[in-house]
């Protein structure tokens, strides 16, 4: 080794030398040999300082994913990730030693050791080995909806004001015929004084909304809305110690990439707004990985950017991990990245003057030690990285190019018959595989309509009462009307205002007023 070969390893040994619980994430490369003097770790502590997992299709971004997750568990940390290709079922199941694995793993001075780990595996829709996730529309919230069907940022703000019609009506938004059968009545003859009450709504634009909310459902949107609604409290799940990987399978998420990223942030959204403050924590409650990251910000309205990037800066605070999964870390906005300080960076493929300059960007991002970045992002092979993190100090550790470590499960799906005996034994799917139509807006509003259609009874005479019965019946005591109190008046008006605001957080989403 040359001087500054020596320097770096140096370097790196000491710049991961972590004293509390870590992730086994790999090696240092060194003049392209794997060195196991040189591991390189992620210490579980600085989970909730996020963090990024990119590279180009087919860099091993999956397997990395698979890796962290099934280490996560072995420490008690429970997870969620997406399974967009069907790739990591795998994890349920315990994986088969091979000459070439045994091998490598061998260079890196490993052993292989097989594992299974605890999985719930969930479904948006109707999944083969899933349980459903549901949500009510109205715990979705008016601003999440509005970026599912692609609104303006004025037909956004229309679709508050219809959200907060029916809150103030106790009209229950179960699903898209909830919504539907409110904007109609709005628009109606007969909702006519309540359009006006609720101001800034016209009916050219309630009509917009119900256009699309019918396309949503023509599409098979719809199966996505309804009871029973999922409690994200369940992704935090540890069994004999091992935290359980939950699992959501998106089988078609080319076909509705909007609705699939949007569904993921509302999962994350309802942790934030109901997870306790918990401060610094040795390990994290949850690591949540958001796959297909770029997907959250593309064409999003202001509102929408501004309530993701809030959520990221909060949310380490209710001990949650989160993990932004995209091909290039110019997918996301500067706020965001700016939070991400845990990175993972697998090979950039660079065919385009786009993709030189977005080169530079990432090489800017990275801490100088010695490492020839431009070399290391390009060349990088399969099932390597370039990592920094942050120390248990929160500063950043030097720059390593990485052989990544290889999971003890099985890499790919896992067999039918494994999947179905997890289902099987799943606690969740006995509490949330079968849909619930109960009585919300769509069912009061009609019983509204018809009584008032319903032609009035006809009442009955009145006989007067007898000249005995009247002077035999004891004079009544009046009582005096209660005199107006004003600031009584004022008082619950504010707490009732109040308390309507509690009810959704920075997405417009519904709290649950949970008891932790």
């Amino acid at each position: 080794m040359t001087q500054d070969t020596n320097a770096l390893l140096t370097s790196l040994i000491e710049g991961y030398n972590f004293p509390g619980e870590s992730l086994e994430l790999g090696v240092a490369l060194i003049d392209g040999k794997p060195e196991p003097t040189a591991p390189i770790r992620l210490p579980l502590k600085m989970l909730n300082r996020h963090g990024l997992v990119a590279g180009a299709t087919g860099t091993g971004k999956t397997v990395t994913l698979h890796l962290m997750a099934e280490q996560l568990s072995k420490a008690g940390v429970p997870v969620f990730l997406a399974d967009i290709k069907g790739d990591l079922s795998g994890l349920v199941q315990a994986g088969e030693g091979s000459e070439k694995l045994t091998a490598r793993l061998a260079e890196m001075g490993k052993e292989f050791s097989p594992r299974a780990n605890p999985v719930e595996f969930l479904s948006l829709g109707e999944g083969a080995h899933g349980t459903p996730v549901r949500a009510s529309v109205d715990a979705f919230g008016p601003i999440l909806l509005a970026r599912v069907l692609e609104l303006n940022e004025t037909q956004e703000e229309c679709l508050q004001l219809i959200f907060h019609y029916a809150d103030s009506n106790k009209l229950p938004l179960d699903d898209l015929n909830d919504v539907k059968a409110v904007i109609s009545f709005l628009v109606s003859d007969e909702g006519a004084e309540a359009l006006k009450g609720i101001g800034g709504v016209t009916a050219a634009t309630a009509s917009v909304i119900l256009r699309g909310i019918t396309i949503m459902q023509s599409q098979g949107l719809d199966q996505f809305f309804g009871q029973p609604e999922f409690d994200t409290a369940d992704f935090l799940q540890v069994r004999d110690g091992s935290g359980v990987i939950n699992v959501l399978e998106l089988p078609s998420v080319n076909q509705q990439p909007m609705l699939f990223s949007t569904f993921l942030m509302w999962l994350l959204a309802d942790l934030f707004e109901d997870l306790p403050e918990a401060g610094d924590l040795d390990k994290p409650k949850l690591v949540f990985f958001l796959d297909e990251a770029h997907l959250l910000f593309k064409d999003a309205t202001k509102a929408f950017t501004d309530a993701i990037i809030n959520t990221v800066r909060l949310i380490r605070s209710k001990g949650v991990g989160l993990f932004f999964i995209t091909q290039s870390p110019t997918d996301l906005p500067d706020e965001v990245l700016g939070q991400l300080g845990n990175r993972i960076q697998h090979a950039v493929r660079v065919f385009t003057a786009k993709d030189q300059s977005a080169l530079k960007q990432i090489i800017k991002t990275f801490p100088a030690n010695g490492v020839d970045l431009q070399e290391a992002l390009t060349q990088a092979g399969v099932g390597e990285a370039v990592i920094t993190v942050l120390s248990e100090n929160g500063a950043p550790t030097p720059v390593a190019w990485t052989k990544m470590s290889s999971p003890g499960s099985n890499i790919g799906p896992a067999s039918p018959e494994v999947l179905e005996e997890n289902m099987k034994a799943s606690p969740l799917a006995a509490r949330y595989g079968t849909a619930v139509d109960r009585e919300s807006a769509r069912e009061m509003l009609e019983a509204k309509t018809a009584e008032a259609s319903a032609p009035a009874p006809a009442e009955a005479p009145q006989q007067e009462a007898p000249a005995e019965a009247q002077r035999s019946e004891a004079p009544r005591e009046r009582q005096a009307p209660a005199q107006p109190n004003p600031m009584m008046d004022m008082a619950m008006d504010a707490a009732s205002m109040i308390g309507r605001e509690l009810l959704r957080g920075m997405f417009g989403n519904r709290k649950r007023r949970r008891r932790w």
